[in-house]
């Protein structure tokens, strides 16, 4: 039996590869796509669209009675640099929109969640290399502190009620089909829109900020395999470590002048360079590898190759 799912925040720039693919996987009309409102985009018209608001909990509720929802993917957040102009909406949005779906599993109206935790969860006092599984976590932004938040309340969840939720911990994303949506590691993202159009980028972040990052195509295939696992694989219900690959805005530059050798890059570091200061240089993600068979597929070079063919 294929399972009926129901994305919030299908919109966003994990939402709308997940959809797609959800979509090729499990046929169209099992896979039900909502957001905050109704664009003219692929998501919208390829397949069955509800407008939702993530806050509302009897909208959510009456979605799944109504499509006969087994998984719910909870994708609508206000990330990291988005959430630092409006502190108190990031923290109700981000936290209230996880209760109401945690408390549908609870009920037994829904069968499984997937929930994305962040390396935000991580702060200054984290160890910056290999950062552990189990290490401190002192969040120093609002997204940070909601995700830690989010984490132990997925914990407590499956621990007391039985909740069979599922995390990850994602990097930086990193994606040619979205244009960047308010968060630090958006740089990466922005880099190759600027390079194809303007052969040159100036970084808000300084030239030596090394932060682990991964291509979308593999935090996707993360976040469908994490689901698909047999329940009793899953041994940990905060979030798992993932990760990919870690560069600086340096290394990024010279991969792209390969390709566009006149590319040129400036630095102008703003107040994401704290933000990005106080997160991981790179990750260690031994727990989701052994538990669930993660593996990643693209490098800085196959996906610096991959995103200017598909922008270019």
């Amino acid at each position: 039996m294929n399972p009926k799912i129901l994305i919030i925040g299908a919109c966003g720039q994990i939402g709308t590869e997940l959809t797609q693919k959800l979509r090729k996987l499990y046929g169209t009309d099992n896979v039900i796509a909502s957001d905050i409102r109704k664009l003219n985009t692929d998501v919208v018209n390829s397949g069955p669209f509800e407008v939702v608001n993530a806050l509302d909990f009897n909208q959510i509720e009456h979605l799944v009675e109504l499509h006969q929802i087994t998984d719910i993917y909870l994708m609508a957040a206000l990330l990291s640099a988005t959430a630092e102009k409006n502190p108190a909406f990031a923290w109700d949005l981000n936290m209230n929109s996880l209760f109401h779906v945690l408390n549908l599993a609870k009920a037994k109206k829904v069968k499984k969640i997937f929930w994305p935790s962040s390396i935000a969860v991580f702060g200054p006092t984290t160890p910056k290399e290999n950062t552990p599984q189990y290490t401190i976590m002192e969040p120093s932004t609002v997204y940070g502190i909601s995700k830690q938040a989010g984490e132990r309340w997925c914990e407590y969840y499956h621990n007391i009620y039985g909740v069979d939720v599922r995390s990850i911990r994602y990097p930086g994303l990193i994606s040619w089909s979205t244009p960047p949506g308010g968060g630090t590691t958006d740089y990466a993202v922005d880099i190759f829109y600027k390079a194809i159009a303007d052969k040159k980028y100036e970084c808000f972040l300084s030239s030596k900020t090394k932060m682990p990052m991964m291509y979308m195509d593999d935090a996707i295939n993360a976040t469908i395999s994490i689901m698909q696992a047999p329940e009793e694989k899953i041994k940990i219900h905060s979030s798992y470590n993932l990760a990919a690959m870690s560069f600086t805005p340096t290394e990024i530059a010279n991969e792209i002048k390969k390709h566009i050798p006149e590319f040129t890059i400036t630095y102008e570091p703003d107040f994401r360079q704290k933000i990005a200061d106080s997160w991981p240089a790179s990750i260690d993600d031994t727990e989701a590898r052994q538990d669930w068979d993660w593996k990643h597929t693209f490098d800085l070079e196959s996906m610096t190759k991959d995103m200017l063919e598909h922008l270019g």
